[in-house]
């Protein structure tokens, strides 16, 4: 059997806001597995029959006896409407145990009319309210006290309902066993299917936050070392021109519109990673290579070979903040890049040597690094930066990235 179960689906691409909380009110969905409306109806139809069948009924002697019983029923009835959280099961099957006996009771006193209606009503009760077992025993002593009143002939209207209503009195046991059964299977899907939504909202969030973190670093690599630089420069030729030295307010100035230049090429970059366009590594790498002004500082070894797009993106944008960190912190120093093809793995290595000219970096925000490891770590790769000890490169530095595949 299918359920349509009627939970909401998000709206694709736009998950809950950080803030938003659900309705007062909301939570899980109970399914009753019965119509109240419908279930309200059969109940005060029953009540409304036997009232007009069920003699004597009166204020006095045995009528009066017929009508108390007739309210204990009519009450045990009606109470089928109560919440099922609000009445503990020890506490329902004391209720259905008396309306059963009082359906027994009434049948007997009762001359005429519908009284065993009472009992087939509460014996199904008890199978949707109460665990199957002692919903089969409550059954069993239903049919066996309706079945023996009328059996034995212990009450006036014995003549008028044969001996086998009474027992069969409780049957209907089984539709309620069943009925509580498709109900909690219902509740079951649901609950799964409302766990299913959570999750799935909890993933579209954890995307979002993911999306949020790429164009972060994104953008942190596109402008924060780009406008730093070229700050870096516009200062130092204001500076310049207090001295007179045009000539080097020119140099600064030239090289500002290089930064400019080099920050819109980085804006072409980035808008290819956040297209996700395919990009090949080893051209794009020697690209950049050469606008930074490192020409032939590109080694290859290895069998070269396609890598996926998210490699490429975040092997370039590690390339690119080692030799904006080199232009920083080692102006004028030799840089060399290798970018091997291993078998189980790519590598890229940035070195540069010790700085040959002034330093005028300002301090570091520490992005940088924690962008590379976050590009790294989304790859199930390694990243090393640290100084480089021995060697030609001694006092320089060397940044290294290793991506499995």
């Amino acid at each position: 059997m299918r359920y349509v179960l009627p939970v909401p689906a998000p709206a694709p691409d736009s998950p809950p806001s950080p803030g938003r909380t659900a309705a007062p009110g909301a939570g899980p969905r109970r399914v009753t597995g019965q119509d109240p409306r419908v279930q309200w109806v059969m109940t005060l139809a029953v009540i409304v029959v036997g009232a007009l069948t069920i003699r004597p009924m009166g204020l006095s002697g045995h009528g009066l006896a017929v009508a108390l019983l007739f309210a204990v029923n009519s009450a045990a009835l009606l109470a089928r409407g109560l919440p099922e959280n609000r009445v503990p099961r020890h506490l329902a099957l004391v209720w259905l145990t008396a309306g059963v006996v009082a359906a027994a009771a009434l049948i007997g006193v009762s001359r005429s009319g519908t009284g065993y209606l009472f009992a087939f009503f509460l014996a199904g009760h008890s199978g949707y309210r109460l665990d199957t077992r002692p919903a089969v025993v409550l059954a069993g002593l239903c049919s066996l006290l309706c079945g023996g009143v009328l059996y034995f002939h212990l009450g006036p209207g014995h003549h008028t309902v044969p001996a086998v209503v009474g027992l069969a009195a409780g049957a209907p046991v089984l539709a309620g066993i069943t009925n509580r059964s498709q109900r909690r299977a219902v509740q079951s899907a649901i609950e799964a299917a409302e766990a299913g939504e959570r999750a799935a909202r909890a993933e579209a969030r954890s995307a979002v936050l993911a999306e949020r973190g790429r164009i972060a670093r994104d953008v942190h690599d596109v402008l924060a070392h780009s406008l730093a630089g070229i700050n870096m420069q516009l200062e130092l030729a204001d500076a310049l021109l207090d001295t007179g030295d045009l000539e080097r307010v020119r140099e600064a100035n030239a090289t500002a519109h290089g930064l400019v230049k080099e920050s819109l090429k980085q804006a072409q970059w980035t808008v290819h990673a956040l297209r996700e366009d395919a990009l090949p590594l080893r051209e794009s790498l020697s690209a950049m290579l050469d606008s930074s002004g490192h020409r032939d500082a590109l080694t290859v070894t290895g069998t070269v070979r396609e890598v996926p797009v998210q490699v490429t993106q975040n092997l370039l944008r590690i390339a690119q903040e080692a030799l904006t960190n080199a232009a920083r912190y080692a102006p004028g120093g030799e840089v060399r890049v290798e970018l091997e093809f291993a078998a189980a793995s790519t590598v890229l290595r940035v070195r540069n040597r010790p700085a040959t000219r002034a330093v005028h970096a300002g301090a570091s925000s520490g992005m940088g690094l924690i962008g590379m490891r976050e590009r790294v770590a989304l790859l199930d790769g390694t990243v090393t930066a640290g100084p480089v000890t021995e060697g030609p490169d001694r006092g320089g530095w060397l940044v290294e990235a290793v991506i499995p595949g």
